[in-house]
């Protein structure tokens, strides 16, 4: 396998080092679309101090990197805030650390954390002047910022392009483009974040027009005290322009601190005005406005609205769209499907099937027979598995991630999955399960860590994988419709929500968001194809052949010491009392656990009949195929689960499909038996 080499920049901002990044914004710019696109599955959220302003908060990962994100409330302006307003600035100034102008104030910090190291402030590309406003505003703060041109797909809709260069140039910040609603620029915006955090560059303040700037020059000198700067730790800049536009906060601060200066201040504030043509406040909002837009003039260029667009553009709205992209995920869950009862139904008749006609004549009798054909019975239980289902489904799925499209769908499904307590980029083991749970729960271990991993490991033993899914559509598509199939499906995903959402209560504190990335389209490659294949299926050979082999053995050796019966009678309670079946299904319920395809040919044989509708009526077999479903996948399941979450999550998961599957199928047969009852 080819080895990727990942430059490691340092230091590495992490746990004490993390970096806190505040988004910033005007209403509808999408700054909270874009802070969902990277939260975590459980975000905090609280109000900034007194106040009704609702902020939200959580930690995400950026490569080897993480940040602690901050979505505050949107703000028009930093000029003239009161009240609930107010309360965004002083964060930004000053979070938990309170200056000594406020240390009368009763009330607690803004908020209660750390202020921002770094400023996103997200812009609507398509009405780019009144964000520049704000742009130049939150240049006087003195952080670092990085510019998120956000909506960039709505500003080529109306004939808008925006030469990126010239307006990091012009404003001296990184500029990224980003479609925050599908994912786009998203990994560029905060490798730029991290970048600017690293070298720790501030924007200058953009100045005033000349002849403001000349006649606040009295002003500016005589508001340059030490002690002044030490009570309001504002940057200089920002406390002139405040004050000169008679900013209240700042003016009544200055009043109660320093009275004996605040007359001369206002004095040469008014005198300032004296040299201008309108009132100071008014020229400066008009100062701000024009540069504004000569910042739009030098960095926009008119066209043609958008009418015609590439492939590219159309799959994006096919796949990353809000709503479309739940269709273009339903169609290639479809492709998946039709993978594994389509194609690999027909590779399993052409291999597996004639590997087991050929040698279905040999029925030894000898101890040392027996165990051969044991042996013999779990190495084409293995080729069942591996060649029909497993290789090609994940050379499928392999080649969507190459082509791109994985990517996209985990993006689009990921705030469904955070009701789950999990993150949009598990949908490719949850896939990957339909085939077979092994090589899900290995995905699902490579792609999450700590709690996320446990949970999205104990949900994917609940996926129905493709043996699972035989029997439901062998027994129900013939005994009870169309109706009984879906049904089943139906209530595999709502166990399947439920028990995430319970999980994810368990332990709130679960990973980080994380920010996906959304790679440009390209054909597969059939050399990373054949080694990605082979790393995802390798464990097959070290794990479950022993397994399958193995279990094989100690069954056919309990068939031939004639410990059948024995069994049955000590599951009676289960099988008889509880699910309402024939004793003789004791063992194939049983020993399912090695193999699901295996269960129903030995409820076939214990039945004596494969027209089982004969024997049992459609409450039971209800109640049979859901506990088949939920039932312990199989044992080379629980083998993968050992190795990725340790002995206690894997028995945990054990537990819990005993407990669903006993559960429901008892509740099932308790209902249904009910319902026969009022019937009759």
């Amino acid at each position: 396998m080819t080895e990727v080499v990942v430059p490691l920049r340092t230091p590495l901002l992490r746990g004490e080092r993390r970096l806190r990044i505040a988004l910033v914004g005007l209403p509808g710019s999408g700054k909270t679309t874009l802070f969902d696109a990277v939260s975590s599955t459980s975000p905090h959220s609280g109000t900034l101090t007194g106040t009704h302003r609702v902020y939200r908060e959580c930690t995400v990962q950026i490569g080897f990197d993480e940040a602690s994100v901050v979505d505050l409330p949107s703000v028009h302006s930093l000029h003239h805030l009161e009240g609930d307003d107010l309360s965004a600035l002083k964060y930004l100034l000053w979070g938990d650390e309170r200056p000594p102008v406020s240390m009368h104030e009763d009330s607690a910090p803004p908020a209660p954390f750390a202020p921002p190291d770094l400023i996103i402030q997200v812009v609507d590309a398509s009405s780019l002047q009144s964000h520049l406003e704000l742009t130049l505003e939150l240049s006087q703060l003195g952080r670092p910022i990085v510019l998120a041109l956000n909506q960039m797909d709505e500003a080529a809709k109306k004939g808008l392009y925006i030469n990126i260069k010239s307006l990091e140039e012009l404003l001296r910040m990184p500029v990224v483009p980003t479609v925050a609603l599908m994912g786009q620029g998203l990994t560029q915006l905060f490798s730029a974040a991290m970048n600017a955090a690293r070298e720790a560059t501030c924007p200058l303040p953009q100045p005033p027009s000349r002849h403001i700037a000349e006649s606040l020059q009295p002003l500016a000198t005589a508001l340059n005290r030490p002690e002044i700067h030490a009570a309001f730790r504002v940057p200089h800049p920002m406390l002139v322009c405040h004050f000169a536009a008679a900013d209240g906060f700042i003016e009544e601060e200055l009043g109660q601190h320093f009275p004996g200066v605040l007359p001369e201040l206002r004095a040469l504030r008014e005198a300032a005005g004296l040299r201008l043509p309108r009132p100071l406040a008014d020229e400066l909002h008009a100062d701000r406005h024009h540069r504004a837009a000569t910042l739009v003039e030098a960095a926009l260029r008119m066209g043609s609205p958008t009418d015609t667009h590439g492939w590219r553009y159309w799959l994006d709205e096919l796949f990353l769209h809000p709503h479309w992209g739940l269709i273009g995920s339903l169609a290639v869950f479809a492709a998946v499907l039709f993978v594994v009862f389509e194609i690999s139904g027909w590779i399993d008749s052409m291999t597996t099937a004639r590997l087991a006609e050929a040698f279905a004549d040999w029925r030894p009798e000898a101890g040392g027979g027996i165990i051969a054909r044991a042996v013999l019975d779990g190495l084409i239980g293995l080729v069942g598995i591996v060649v029909p289902y497993m290789i090609p489904l994940v050379m499928l799925l392999v080649s969507l991630e190459q082509v791109g499209l994985m990517q996209r769908i985990a993006f689009v499904v990921d705030r469904g999955f955070h009701q789950i307590g999990l993150h949009g980029g598990v949908a490719v083991p949850f896939l990957l399960g339909l085939g077979c749970n092994v090589p899900a729960i290995s995905g699902a271990a490579r792609a999450t860590s700590g709690r996320e991993r446990v949970i999205a490991s104990v949900l994917i033993t609940f996926v129905p994988c493709s043996a699972r899914s035989a029997i439901i559509l062998a027994v129900a598509g013939k005994y009870l419709g169309a109706a009984g199939v879906f049904g089943i499906f139906a209530l595999t995903l709502v166990v399947i929500a439920g028990m995430g959402r319970l999980l994810s209560r368990q332990n709130r504190e679960l990973g980080p968001g994380q920010v996906q990335e959304i790679p440009a389209y390209a054909l597969p490659a059939w050399r990373p194809l054949l080694a990605e294949t082979w790393a995802r299926t390798s464990d097959i050979l070290t794990i479950v052949t022993p397994l399958l082999v193995g279990g094989s053995v100690v069954l056919a050796l309990l068939n031939h010491v004639g410990a059948d019966g024995l069994i049955n009678t000590l599951l009676t309670p289960v099988t008889v009392w509880w699910l309402g079946l024939p004793l003789a299904l004791g063992v194939p319920l049983l020993f399912g656990v090695l193999r699901k395809e295996l269960s129903l040919l030995m409820i076939y044989q214990a039945l004596g009949t494969q027209e089982i509708g004969g024997l049992l009526d459609p409450a039971q077999i209800v109640t049979l195929l859901l506990f088949l479903t939920f039932y312990i996948p199989c044992v080379s399941t629980f083998a993968v689960m050992l190795k990725t979450v340790g002995r206690r999550d894997a028995f945990f998961s054990v537990a819990l499909s005993v407990a669903a599957a006993l559960l429901l199928s008892g509740g099932a047969r308790l209902v249904l038996g009910g319902v026969q009852m009022l019937a009759n």
